[in-house]
């Protein structure tokens, strides 16, 4: 699979911010703000997941040319690793 643009984009963001919060880790700063930044990295990631299958998803049905086991099949993988992902 071709990642977009989109997607590495969100990745680096997440890189720079765990960079972040290793860096008020430390400096010493105060749990709150670090478990703040840390759950806003787990959101990235989950948004990112979501992208990610999500393009998945439309590609491998756009490449089942209208077979529906095929079809069938991308949508139960996509709901595979929603799910793996939790």
């Amino acid at each position: 699979m071709a990642y977009d643009t989109k997607a590495l984009n969100r990745v680096k963001r997440m890189e720079g911010q765990l960079r972040g919060v290793l860096r008020m880790m430390e400096e010493g700063q105060d749990c709150k703000d670090v478990i703040m930044q840390l759950s806003a990295v787990r959101s990235a990631v989950d948004r990112a997941i979501g992208v990610i299958v999500s393009d998945n998803l439309l590609e491998c049905v756009r490449s089942a040319e209208g077979d529906q086991a095929k079809m069938d099949g991308a949508v139960q993988e996509a709901m595979d690793l929603v799910v793996k992902s939790r």
